[in-house]
């Protein structure tokens, strides 16, 4: 209808808080990278697909690098935050493990597939994405080997490689069940689980709660 504005239009006309305008901004940039990749993208692209003009998108983001390493920041620190609030989340040894590996299935499922700029980043070449990633990556381990040494008699270094095998595991079986979802999410989640399981449950635990088997 004539006279309507479209989204971007009435995005262009407003001014909106700070932290709230980065947000848009990494909104676009994540929908754009996700579409065309990074090398594909350019600061254009964004401006375009968030709505405003090119000098506003500089304002905040001196350049496209630095937009995807605020993505990366994003989703490594939510990753870790959501790893570590599984291990939190019960005190069941079981529960704990399914919980763990079910973050990274989730993670993968979500609509805005921001797992690929984690997981399938196009600038693993790149010191700095390179760098973020694998901190994540060893904050999980970390945590889960924390945890496993609080619930079985295993030293660090054998709970740090257990810990390793279990993120590994989850987050490329979480990816390859995203590529053909030949499964529904909860009945993936509790294969790879049940796996977990297997493997950390039969450890000696320090404490065995009544009803909470080590099996």
């Amino acid at each position: 209808m004539a006279g309507e504005r479209t989204p971007a239009q009435t995005a262009r006309g407003q001014r909106l808080p700070r932290m709230q305008r980065r947000a848009q901004l990494l909104a676009a940039a994540q929908a754009v990278f996700v579409d065309k990749g990074y090398h594909a993208s350019g600061m254009e692209d964004i401006a375009e697909r968030a709505g405003v003009s090119k000098p506003v998108l500089y304002q905040h983001f001196p350049g496209k690098l630095e937009l995807y390493l605020a993505l990366v920041d994003q989703h490594t620190a939510h990753i870790v935050e959501l790893v570590q609030g599984a291990l939190q989340s019960t005190e069941n040894h079981k529960d704990r493990t399914y919980a763990s590996i079910r973050v990274f299935f989730d993670f993968v499922a979500r609509d805005d597939s921001g797992y690929r700029i984690v997981f399938e980043s196009d600038l693993n070449e790149v010191v700095a994405v390179r760098e973020r990633i694998d901190w994540a990556m060893k904050a999980c381990v970390e945590a889960i080997a924390q945890r496993i040494m609080l619930d079985t008699e295993l030293p660090r270094p054998i709970a740090l490689l257990v810990a390793q095998g279990l993120v590994g595991m989850a987050q490329v079986s979480a990816r390859a069940w995203f590529k053909d979802q030949a499964l529904p999410l909860d009945v993936a989640a509790q294969v790879v689980g049940r796996l977990a399981w297997r493997g950390v449950g039969g450890q000696p635990a320090r404490h065995a709660p009544p009803g909470n088997p080590q099996v």
